[in-house]
């Protein structure tokens, strides 16, 4: 897992529901390096429901799974919570931590996201807003690796990503009531795309930035 350093600021990691949460899952053989991996079964999960929302005629089974879908993008979320508290708050770190601290970030965020066009038959929507996240956290990996301290900026970093798919996904259940067609999740996936590549630009120039001034200083 991520030392303290590069963790991404969380308000929620002090509440005392994710520390009762680590408390009980601390005193378990589960390892941080497994919640890392069911977030990726939340994702899946979460692709699927949405998926299978645009599959079906039947109003209230759509309102159902895209309701479904966005319990699982914040059971992801709650994951990629719990992960960090138990390998740092916990001490149950493991030597591979950091490659399951980000590799399943990935892997989740594409199949969210290209669930989410699946369900509105936007399929290259889904895929750019996709290629977009990954990008975001190329950037913030790239800053790291040349020792830049971790920047986890918006406007679309991935808690951005996830409330703004997830709310997406309970309003559209309620499409039916104006006689709506996708055009939420549409909305959506171009506000994640464009968002994300706003924070490509401003992580890029920020890490430039950072990288001549450490030149010149040196």
């Amino acid at each position: 897992m991520a030392d303290k350093m590069s963790r991404r600021p969380l308000t929620s990691r002090d509440s005392g529901w994710a520390k009762g949460i680590t408390k009980a899952l601390a005193a378990t053989s589960i390892s941080p390096n497994q919640v890392s991996q069911a977030s990726m079964l939340a994702a899946a999960l979460a692709a699927i429901a949405f998926w299978f929302s645009g599959d079906t005629s039947d109003a209230v089974l759509r309102g159902a799974l895209l309701v479904g879908a966005a319990v699982f993008c914040q059971l992801r979320l709650l994951c990629n919570l719990i992960d960090g508290l138990l390998a740092i708050e916990a001490g149950k770190s493991a030597a591979d931590g950091a490659f399951w601290n980000e590799f399943p970030d990935r892997v989740a965020d594409i199949l969210i996201l290209v669930g989410a066009g699946y369900a509105i038959g936007e399929v290259s929507l889904g895929w750019a807003a996709a290629a977009f996240a990954v990008f975001t956290a190329y950037v913030r990996e790239l800053g790291g690796a040349n020792g830049m301290p971790a920047d986890f900026s918006g406007p679309m970093a991935k808690p951005h990503r996830m409330a703004t798919i997830t709310l997406a996904a309970v309003i559209a259940a309620l499409e039916p009531l104006w006689q709506g067609q996708g055009e939420v999740l549409t909305i959506a996936l171009w506000a994640i795309a464009i968002g994300s590549a706003v924070t490509i630009l401003r992580r890029a120039r920020r890490l430039r930035t950072w990288l001549c001034r450490e030149k010149d200083g040196h």
